[in-house]
């Protein structure tokens, strides 16, 4: 009998999943994830990830299951927090749920499971897994889940083949619904609770309150740039070559503080995001503002009037080779080869039709349409029909 452990979260979705290896014949054994216990840090006086690990306990003695839970709250305060610290430093926008699955959840507990002699690790992600075979070798498949509204491939985007041999979706083939419909059934504890928001596995902290505790705020100015401003006219369209035009269409714009107005103050250039409208806090003007760019050097915020300012759009982007992966490296590009893909750059996007253009430094993203809010640090993840093939960071 083959060994499944699966990471139990104290959710629907793992709970359900607990169960339906059951039901296919493994054996199951649940572990509960502890990642966070700094208390300087907790914000509200609930502590989730205590209800959370209670939830998961009851779940796997409905279940019948052994549980236990670890704690990896020193790995994720290395790999994940600190991370994240430095890239807003850097004036980046990390995506602390990809790096989760890759470094703990696919890495140190795979390792921790693999040790307890499983077979396979399993989690409660809506993403399916289909096996190829290529030169007589099985090539894993991430595919998309069924459910169109909650495919969560996008965040399992940086998995390795290793990783993925290993890996198992139970839920994959079922809409949330139809999970929730299975944990009513069951009269499981976690059937009616709500999503988790927040920091994956930090809880319900929000991510700027956590920031503001250790990036120290400072004081700086809100500038508006204009949609007329002449940074926005002078588009070139006469180019000696590729590579000259995807340079030009990822360029990131140099602004400075003499091609618009100050309209406000904010407490700190890393705590604001591109594409960002809410906490801006400046009143009266037309359409609302959104931050089209920050400088964490100089302290400033540049926005821009409604979601059509031509600062939001662009229609390519850049990952260089150190942040470059393939989940599929049998169709890796070599340097001046280009595929036609689906690309999104964030959670729930709809997938925009692009094409990879590989180049000796890195690879460039070019979408047909314009994209809002390419923003340096997220992943971009792009797919052949509903597989995902492969992602990198946005430089």
């Amino acid at each position: 009998m083959k060994r499944v452990i699966i990471g139990l979260s104290g959710g629907v979705d793992s709970s359900v999943a607990a169960y339906l290896l059951q039901q296919q014949g493994y054996e199951v054994i649940g572990l509960f994830m502890k990642n966070w216990h700094d208390d300087s840090v907790t914000i509200s006086d609930e502590c989730p990830w205590l209800d959370d690990s209670n939830d998961a306990m009851l779940v796997a003695d409905k279940l019948g299951i052994p549980f236990q839970t670890v704690d990896l709250s020193e790995q994720y305060k290395e790999r994940i927090v600190d991370y994240m610290f430095h890239e807003y430093e850097k004036g980046r926008t990390p995506n602390p749920d990809v790096l989760c699955n890759r470094e703990i959840k696919f890495d140190v507990f795979m390792k921790i499971a693999l040790d307890l002699g499983a077979d396979y690790v399993a989690t409660g992600h809506y993403c399916r897994k289909g096996i190829v075979e290529k030169d007589g070798k099985d090539i894993y498949q991430l595919l998309a889940g069924v459910d169109g509204n909650k495919d969560q491939s996008y965040f399992l985007c940086q998995l390795s083949q290793e990783q993925l041999s290993k890996a198992l979706f139970p839920i994959g083939e079922l809409t949330k619904p139809e999970v929730r419909e299975i944990a009513t059934k069951l009269d499981l504890v976690t059937a009616e609770k709500k999503d988790s928001q927040g920091l994956c596995f930090i809880g319900k902290v929000k991510l700027p309150d956590f920031l503001q505790q250790q990036l120290k705020p400072k004081e700086g100015a809100i500038i508006e740039i204009p949609k007329d401003q002449d940074i926005y006219n002078n588009l070139e369209t006469e180019f000696t070559s590729e590579k000259e035009k995807l340079e030009y269409l990822s360029r990131k714009i140099d602004y400075n503080s003499s091609q618009g107005k100050i309209v406000g103050k904010h407490q700190g250039a890393h705590y604001f995001t591109k594409g960002q409208r809410k906490g801006l806090g400046v009143g009266g003007t037309v359409e609302p503002l959104f931050v089209i760019d920050t400088d964490v050097e100089e302290n400033i915020i540049y926005t821009g009037q409604g979601k059509a300012h031509p600062g939001l759009y662009k229609k390519a982007l850049f990952v260089s080779n150190e942040e470059l992966h393939w989940v599929r490296e049998d169709l890796k590009l070599q340097a001046d080869e280009t595929m036609q893909v689906k690309a999104r750059i964030r959670y729930r996007q709809t997938l925009e039709n692009a094409k990879l253009h590989k180049v000796e430094s890195g690879l460039y993203v070019e979408f047909e349409n314009f994209q809002s809010a390419i923003t340096e640090g997220q992943f971009v993840a792009w797919y052949i029909e509903d597989e995902l093939i492969g992602s990198g960071v946005i430089s």
